[in-house]
């Protein structure tokens, strides 16, 4: 199915129930997503994943019987997500689910949380500020951005350097980093983790990727003689560099990225072999990981998600589409049955009573949240995170972690 089939059959769901067997007065919930612009591709799939996961809680029952009910709105940028969470707070709806962008998922948690609705992220990794009431009355399911970081840093020094050279503490890091929310919490997490270990670093390389001169940003990461190169970028921009550093003939041993860019399916097959041999840090894909290493209900539930959105979308379930898939499971199935009504001080009482061990959603998370006033307020401390590598040209593998890695880490020298 390509992208344009899929973006107009994602439309069509806009401002749309459920349809379910389950009786009884629904249980309304809202959704705000990037399904167009230049977050679209991503912000698509991962509603997609949302759709997906009322679907199957309806066709199971509903929760005590009552159906969920999702109306979407289609959400490209920041400025357009306050007007969004006010849309449906006027329409009476207290629980909401976004956003894939880190852009959104600010300034939209925080709308919510001014009107006292719950506003449940499933996708993106960015920093929030104190106006989204962090753990009162908003929850991120997914891996923070700076655990995203951290753990590109682990691995490369941890399990990947000692391959490639005796002594880990050799190599030198360069991070390169788009200038914004997103790239910077990403980018603060390789930072915090590179200061902990004692690696050096040879250089910071921040960039607006809309005015960017990535020839010269290229150039500057080769003179500063980085053996290991840590990105964090959206897919537009990463593509980008990546080929200034092939047209410079910039040689590192080793590169890794995050998520909305090395880890995509447009990534690898817009750059083709220059993708071969660079790693990601991000969440998993449908099909990437091996069940084994999931909880038998985990394992049972993505056998069914994965053939139901195969036969529904003709393809495999990407990192967005997965995560946006895990993260409305354990809101309509996990949390809401547990709380006391459907109202969103309700449900965020029964969110912050949430213990899943890891394995248990099919993406190979839990779910247990920081409280309210600690550093990781409202975060999912049993999120999931995996690094991929890029095999093949087009094709990507989990690496790590070894219980639900697919094939086995590739050194390559990355030129």
């Amino acid at each position: 199915m390509t992208r344009t089939r899929a973006l107009v059959l994602s439309l069509a769901l806009l401002a749309s129930a459920c349809s379910s067997a389950a009786g009884g007065d629904p249980i309304r919930v809202g959704a705000i997503y990037p399904l167009s612009g230049s977050q679209g591709q991503g912000g698509v799939d991962e509603h997609r994943g949302v759709m997906l996961a009322a679907e199957l809680v309806n066709d199971d029952g509903g929760v005590d019987g009552r159906p969920i009910a999702i109306t979407s709105i289609d959400v490209a940028g920041a400025d357009a997500a306050p007007a969004a969470v006010a849309q449906l707070d006027n329409a009476g709806i207290e629980l909401v689910l976004g956003s894939y962008g880190s852009t959104i998922s600010a300034p939209a948690s925080a709308a919510a949380a001014a009107s006292g609705m719950l506003f449940w992220e499933t996708g993106a990794v960015g920093m929030l500020t104190d106006a989204s009431d962090r753990g009162a009355l908003t929850f991120r399911v997914p891996p923070t951005g700076a655990s995203l970081g951290r753990a590109a840093i682990e691995f490369m020094s941890e399990r990947f350097a000692p391959q490639v050279r005796g002594n880990p503490a050799g190599l030198t890091y360069a991070v390169a980093f788009v200038d914004d929310v997103y790239g910077r919490s990403v980018a603060q997490g390789a930072f915090d983790r590179l200061d902990e270990q004692g690696l050096r670093q040879v250089g910071q390389f921040a960039y607006d990727f809309r005015t960017a001169d990535y020839d010269a940003l290229a150039r500057k990461i080769g003179r500063s003689g980085a053996d290991v190169l840590f990105v964090s970028a959206y897919l537009e921009d990463g593509i980008a560099l990546r080929r200034a550093l092939v047209r410079n003939h910039v040689r590192l041993v080793a590169s890794i990225g995050t998520s909305s860019s090395y880890c995509m399916p447009e990534f690898g097959e817009t750059l083709g072999r220059d993708a071969v041999g660079l790693f990601a840090s991000d969440k998993p894909a449908g099909g990437s990981i091996d069940p084994a290493g999931l909880l038998p209900d985990g394992a049972a539930l993505l056998e069914r998600a994965s053939a139901a959105y195969r036969d529904r979308y003709g393809e495999d379930m990407s990192p967005a589409a997965l995560a946006g898939f895990s993260a409305g499971w354990a809101l309509f199935a996990d949390v809401v049955p547990l709380a006391r009504s459907s109202s969103a001080t309700d449900v965020a009482d029964a969110a912050r009573a949430a213990d899943l061990p890891l394995g248990s959603l099919p993406n190979g998370s839990g779910l247990r949240f920081g409280t309210p006033g600690s550093l990781s307020a409202g975060d999912n401390l049993a999120a999931a995170s995996v690094i991929w590598e890029w095999v093949e040209p087009g094709h990507a593998a989990v690496v790590w972690p070894p219980s639900l890695a697919t094939h086995a880490i590739e050194p390559m020298a990355i030129t």
